[in-house]
C-alpha cells in the first residue's frame, strides 16, 4: 500500500540532499513523520498546507517501513499513518510535484 507524505520544495530538498529527514516541522515537534493514505492527502493538502505553491507529494510503501509505521487515531477518528524513525530517501518510491490550481492542490493520478 502506498501512503503520502506533502513537504515543501526545500523540505524534498534536504531529504534529497541528506538521503534522510526528520520531516517537515511539525513532524520534528511531534516525533513523528505524518503521513496520509491515498483518501486523506487531499484534506491533509487543504488543511495544513491551505494556498501554498510548490509542493512535492511523495509516495512511500508502508509495508516496506515495517514495525517502525504505526497506524494510530488522528483526525475525525480516521487512523493515520505515522513514521517513528527519519524518513529516508530509499522509502520513497516516487514523487510529483503538488500543483495549486484555482486554490485547490491538484493530485496525480497515481493518488485517485
Amino acid at each position: 500500500m502506498l501512503i503520502y507524505k506533502i513537504f515543501r520544495a526545500q523540505e524534498w530538498a534536504e531529504l534529497q540532499a541528506a538521503g534522510q529527514s526528520a520531516g517537515a516541522p511539525v513532524d520534528l515537534a511531534d516525533g513523528f513523520v505524518h503521513f496520509s493514505t491515498a483518501a486523506q492527502a487531499p484534506e491533509t493538502a487543504a488543511k495544513h498546507f491551505a494556498g501554498e505553491d510548490g509542493l512535492v507529494l511523495l509516495a512511500c510503501d508502508a509495508d516496506a517501513m515495517g514495525d517502525a509505521l504505526r497506524w494510530e487515531v488522528s483526525r475525525g477518528g480516521a487512523e493515520f499513518p505515522h513514521l517513528y524513525r527519519v524518513l529516508r530517501i530509499g522509502d520513497v518510491i516516487w514523487h510529483r510535484p503538488l500543483p495549486l490550481r484555482d486554490g485547490v492542490h491538484v493530485f496525480p493520478a497515481e493518488t485517485t
